[in-house]
């Protein structure tokens, strides 16, 4: 939905508004229903078709998936919600891309971690779904060791490595590779409405990213 808000009829606005309200309740059941462990609650916010690691379809693959995933020294958690930025591109279809700061209990040593989720949200029966997520992690440490450096990636059992927080957005590399203090170019005219996030990511590719936060897609990042 690329047309400006000021054109939308009073229905379409409200249509649009009860969109990203649904859409906002994703993310924050998605928190609950993980942390409070209830795997059932946590794969019906996805499409009943859901894509799955290891080339697997449907909620009770993923519920498998997430069961397995969630016992890796993990004891406990609590994901927080931040900033949630949401595109409608149509009656169907919205993508977004979500802040989470988490708090997570292991044997041994309680982490910190960052990371954001790039979403897909697809409307199935009226209502809105994830179609897919894709997390994209900045830091993963111990909370008695800052992660300072560029392996800020630091599970216990697993080698430090960069994670992939800034790598599905040009602006970042594009930033430090400028001569600092140039900005000759003319400041381009805002993005449209509901493509936000496609204009911040250059129409880039969706990353693939593994649990641990590695990607196959960019440069320097094993599978």
């Amino acid at each position: 939905m690329t047309t400006e808000a000021s054109d939308l009829t009073l229905e379409q606005r409200v249509a649009r508004l009860e969109a990203l309200d649904e859409i906002r309740q994703l993310a924050a059941k998605y928190t609950v229903a993980l942390d409070m462990r209830d795997l059932d609650s946590l794969v019906n916010l996805f499409v009943e078709d859901v894509g799955v690691p290891g080339k697997r379809r449907g909620r009770q693959a993923l519920r498998n998936w997430y069961d397995t995933e969630m016992r890796h020294s993990l004891l406990g958690s609590a994901h927080g919600v931040l900033g949630h930025v949401i595109d409608i591109h149509g009656a169907d279809e919205a993508s977004g891309l979500v802040y989470s700061r988490n708090d997570l209990e292991t044997e041994t040593a309680w982490f910190i971690e960052l990371l954001a989720y790039l979403d897909s949200y697809q409307r199935c029966g009226g209502h809105w779904f994830f179609l897919r997520r894709t997390p994209l992690f900045w830091y993963q440490s111990d909370i008695t060791d800052p992660p300072i450096g560029p392996d800020k990636m630091r599970w216990p059992g697993s080698d430090p490595h960069r994670g992939t927080f800034h790598d599905a957005f040009p602006s970042w590399e594009t930033f430090w590779n400028a001569d600092r203090g140039r900005l000759d170019a003319p400041v381009p005219a805002p993005a449209p409405v509901g493509a936000w996030l496609r204009t911040l990511r250059r129409g880039t590719a969706m990353p693939r990213v593994d649990p641990t936060g590695r990607t196959a897609d960019l440069p320097g990042h094993p599978r």
